[in-house]
């Protein structure tokens, strides 16, 4: 029995796929639920299982665009399960034969090598004098060598100290993922009125915090007590105060959400992929936690689904994992606004009017200007400053031992 393997709905509004990758060959036996192919879609990569064992015959090439439905492999039911592959030692090695002697062509008389080789004409020499060219960097196609005007006019300055090195390059085919982000990011800068503005968070307090219950809080819950959790309380409750930024404009109407759904930027295998933390606003800090872990695993290992990635009602993203220090973050679509963290440097400020050093953070919040204003924004990323500066009592109501869940 043939069995035809069609490509399989990966979420609502995907209408077709890419064949990233085959992981098997045309020809080869496959076991039912094994992976066959990594196939992108324009949200996320995701693996192709076989439905039954057999024989496989492939139907489409590596980068081929597939509709949902369409048949990308046939799978030969009847084929019986090889033992084993046979041993190439035993075959007869073939003698090696050698290639038959071939009569070299005759090679063309090299140039008669006179005074006037690699001489040019005094028309030639006047352009070349023009041009900037050494004549002995031109190969004369004259009389025994010589550089006419037509050699000079052809001849081609050097733009540059030639160093050896290599100068070759390549080229891929984008993925539809990285393609559909490129597309969704240029959409965001072209279609909203994006705007940037900036602030800087002494982190001294949530240093004390995790350096105080960071052991307690691993041993207890399994997962490490990071920033991630601070941000997400500290930017829910900025979401809650400044509903504005929690909207998303359709067509002539404003939507505003009375849930926060946070998206959190993570970098993948296959690029950038964005999954959301469901209902921000009923988690713990251990739920934070837990679940942003859960989720970086998921699409650094491509397991990520659609489902997980749809959504959002906000977005953070931390390029201080890679060692930026400021940046202007690009929302993501159709959000209204984005987060933006960054690394931790300790820098002199001014405290209690003495100068101290502290452990210093920029962020930075980029909005859709057409429904949130500069009030609105300002105000909203100063209330993500003043409760990761004072946690204990914004984000923890004056409970450490309780947020925590100690």
């Amino acid at each position: 029995m043939i069995l035809e393997m069609k490509v399989p709905s990966p979420g609502e509004s995907i209408t077709e796929v890419e064949i990233a990758e085959w992981l098997v060959e045309d020809g080869d036996y496959v076991e039912k639920d094994q992976a066959i192919a990594e196939v992108d879609s324009d949200k996320a990569t995701l693996e192709l299982p076989a439905e039954v064992s057999g024989t496989i015959t492939l139907k489409a090439e590596e980068g081929d665009a597939v509709a949902v439905g369409a048949v990308v492999c046939l799978i030969d039911t009847s084929a019986a399960k090889p033992e084993g592959a046979a041993d190439a030692s035993n075959e007869p090695k073939e003698e090696k034969k050698e290639a038959p002697k071939t009569e070299k062509a005759p090679q063309p008389a090299k140039a008669k090598e006179t005074y006037a080789s690699g001489v040019p004409s005094p028309a030639a020499k006047k352009i070349l004098d023009e041009k900037g060219v050494d004549s002995t960097s031109v190969s004369g196609s004259g009389r025994d060598g010589r550089i006419t005007k037509e050699d000079a006019v052809n001849a081609v300055p050097s733009m540059g100290t030639p160093t050896g090195g290599n100068r070759g390059e390549t080229r891929s085919k984008l993925s539809m993922l990285r393609r559909k982000v490129a597309e969704r990011l240029v959409s965001a800068k072209n279609e909203t009125a994006m705007l940037t503005t900036f602030n800087e968070v002494d982190m001294s307090a949530i240093f004390e915090l995790r350096s105080k219950y960071k052991e307690d809080f691993k041993s207890k819950h399994g997962v490490g007590l990071g920033f991630m959790s601070f941000f997400t309380k500290a930017v829910v409750r900025a979401l809650e105060m400044y509903p504005a930024v929690n909207s998303m404009i359709d067509g002539k109407e404003m939507v505003s959400y009375d849930f926060c759904d946070i998206s959190i930027a993570v970098s993948g295998p296959k690029g950038l992929m964005v999954p959301v933390i469901r209902n921000a606003e009923n988690l713990t800090f251990r739920g934070v936690e837990a679940e942003v872990k859960r989720l970086a695993i998921r699409a650094r290992e491509g397991e990520i689904t659609v489902d997980e990635m749809t959504g959002g009602t906000f977005t953070i993203t931390n390029g201080g994992v890679f060692g930026s220090m400021l940046s202007t973050p690009i929302i993501n679509p159709p959000q209204s606004a984005i987060l933006g963290m960054h690394n931790i440097v300790e820098r002199p400020i001014a405290r209690d009017g003495a100068i101290a050093i502290a452990p210093i953070m920029y962020v930075a919040v980029s909005y859709d200007h057409r429904i949130i204003d500069g009030k609105e924004s300002v105000g909203f990323l100063v209330a993500i400053k003043e409760a990761l500066e004072n946690p204990e009592e914004l984000l923890m109501d004056n409970n450490v031992k309780k947020a925590l869940e100690m």
